[in-house]
């Protein structure tokens, strides 16, 4: 069984208490996107890792080939994120793989978490960054979100 597949029978539980007063147990690392579908216009909370640096905030989708949620965000689009307690408008776009960002994003939030490496199907080493090789697997197995909130940082 996969990390995401237990995950995803989590995922009302972790709603529940990043939208509560005791969001602070979960946020430092995890926050929820409120995504409405491109083709059916439900609206799905999806509680997601992520990395912040200002008002950036950077999501890497494991197992991308097996989610839709992402593809929403092919084309810049809105969104609202509940980060850290509060409830924020947002744009969102997805890293084009073939890109210098996308492989930047990919270093530097395994730099600060190397262990993630494993979830994304790479053995990484600190010491040496992502090799070429990795980077190819992660270009096959994530997609990395760019979530852009419209508050300035608090």
């Amino acid at each position: 069984m996969s990390v995401d597949s237990v995950m995803s029978r989590l995922n009302p539980l972790i709603g529940w208490i990043l939208r509560s007063p005791v969001h602070w147990l979960l946020s430092p690392g995890l926050m929820l996107l409120n995504v409405t579908g491109r083709k059916s216009g439900r609206r799905y909370a999806i509680p997601v890792g992520y990395q912040r640096l200002g008002d950036t905030v950077t999501v890497m989708v494991s197992e991308a080939r097996t989610k839709q949620w992402f593809r929403n965000y092919l084309e810049p689009a809105r969104l609202e994120v509940h980060l850290r307690g509060r409830l924020l408008a947002a744009t969102a776009e997805v890293v084009k793989p073939e890109s210098g960002e996308f492989r930047a994003c990919a270093e530097a939030t395994l730099q600060r978490m190397p262990r993630l490496g494993r979830v994304f199907h790479v053995d990484f080493d600190k010491r040496v960054g992502l090799t070429d090789e990795q980077t190819a697997t992660l270009r096959q197995e994530i997609a990395i979100v760019r979530v852009l909130l419209d508050q300035p940082s608090a």
